[in-house]
């Protein structure tokens, strides 16, 4: 179980009181083991401010994060990557482009692992890796020797999920994993994500702009804005939702933004 209790993230790059931006406010977020969360919010609304709290790249001014009751709130970024698998907008990130697709894979099977100095390619290891990169349907199981930054973006992203979850972390995070894909594209490695999260059980938590997928994945929706949970709901009462009820909440409390992809 992750908390996120009274969390406050203030930013002020100039040191002029005018300029202080609260990007989360005294925010508190309780999420099960299991949840699938949806997270949505206009541009500076704090989604991705929340990841990088729980992940340790940022510190709060205020407020713990737990993990299974313990406080991690203050412990470095490093230590915290063995509990969490996350996936980037830039399909670049969180991969080696100078490495093989094997290489990548490989390495996130030895994450938070003790490393020794043998290296190499278990043959029970790249049969394993072929089936799981057939999943995607992108061609993935034929290019296992090619370096990554000569993949398209679908086929890095597709890579950079395998390797987030390659280590079976406690929590998967998904910061727009699949903005910067074409819509044919972006659909695939949305289903293939689905499927990776219920057949594993995940808890998972993912960052979209698209109020469809927001609405269709997951158990549970969160919206934020001004750094502040305006919305939350799960299961049946999500179900229900329509594009139309989010729309609604977004210009009720000026939300909205020309960046809300709404197809």
């Amino acid at each position: 179980m992750l908390e996120i209790k009274n969390v406050t993230k203030v930013f002020n790059l100039t040191g002029n009181k005018e300029d202080t931006r609260v990007a989360l406010d005294n925010v508190s977020l309780t999420i099960k083991d299991g949840d699938f969360v949806t997270i949505i919010g206009g541009n500076g609304s704090g989604k991705s401010t929340l990841m990088n709290i729980i992940t340790g790249v940022l510190t709060p001014e205020d407020g713990k994060v737990l993990l299974n009751d313990k406080d991690i709130t203050n412990i470095t970024e490093y230590k915290r990557a063995p509990y969490f698998g996350r996936v980037f907008q830039d399909p670049m990130l969180g991969t080696a482009g100078d490495m093989s697709v094997i290489e990548n894979l490989e390495i996130a099977c030895r994450r938070g692992k003790t490393n020794g100095l043998r290296w190499g390619f278990k043959k029970s290891h790249i049969e394993l890796f072929k089936e799981e990169l057939k999943k995607f349907d992108l061609g993935l199981e034929t290019r296992l020797y090619q370096k990554v930054k000569l993949l398209s973006g679908g086929q890095r992203q597709a890579l950079t999920l395998l390797m987030a979850v390659m280590a079976n972390p406690q929590i998967l995070l998904l910061d727009e994993h699949t903005a910067a894909l074409d819509p044919k594209t972006a659909k695939n490695v949305l289903t293939i994500t689905d499927k990776i999260i219920q057949e594993n059980n995940l808890t998972t938590l993912m960052i979209t702009h698209n109020l469809k997928d927001a609405i269709k994945y997951g158990n549970r929706l969160v919206m934020l804005h001004n750094g502040k949970i305006i919305l939350d709901v799960r299961d049946e009462e999500k179900s229900h939702l329509k594009v139309e009820d989010l729309l609604t909440k977004f210009q009720k409390d000026d939300a909205i933004d020309d960046n809300l992809f709404l197809n």
